[in-house]
C-alpha cells in the first residue's frame, strides 16, 4: 500500500523550498513523490528518482523524462548508459512538469547523442 500521507507532509517542506536554476539536459535527484496508480514514484526518504530535463518552460517550471535502472526493451524506455555509477533509460511515457523546488541534487549532464535519442523518441511518442 502507498504511503500517501508521508509522502503529503514532505510535500509541503518543498512547497517552501527554493527553486533550482537548470539547463536542458541536466540530470537532477527530483521528489517526483508517491503516485496514482501507474505512475513513476519515488523512492526513499525524499521520494526521489533521476530525471533528466528535457525542455524549460521558465525559471520555476521544466518538462522532465523519469529515469530508471529497468533495462526493459520496448518503445517507452530509451537506454542512457551509466548514470551515476548505474545504468538507466529513460521512461518516456512518463514525461511530466515540474516545479524546480522537486530538485533536490544534480547529478550531472546527459550527452548530447544521448539527449537527442531520447528527444527524438518522445517526439515519436506524440
Amino acid at each position: 500500500m502507498k504511503d500517501f500521507d508521508s509522502w503529503i507532509a514532505h510535500k509541503k517542506t518543498i512547497n517552501e523550498a527554493p527553486g533550482k536554476l537548470y539547463s536542458k539536459r541536466d540530470i537532477w535527484w527530483c521528489s517526483l513523490g508517491v503516485n496514482v496508480g501507474f505512475e513513476q514514484d519515488g523512492t526513499g526518504k525524499s521520494y526521489e528518482r533521476p530525471v533528466v530535463v528535457l525542455r524549460g518552460f521558465s525559471r520555476a517550471v521544466c518538462l522532465v523524462v523519469p529515469l530508471t535502472t529497468s533495462t526493459k526493451e520496448n518503445k517507452y524506455h530509451v537506454a542512457l548508459g551509466d548514470i551515476d555509477g548505474k545504468p538507466a533509460a529513460a521512461i518516456i511515457s512518463q514525461i511530466r512538469l515540474v516545479d524546480t523546488k522537486r530538485f533536490i541534487d544534480k547529478i550531472g549532464m546527459l550527452d548530447k547523442v544521448k539527449f537527442e535519442e531520447m528527444k527524438n523518441a518522445v517526439k515519436a511518442l506524440l
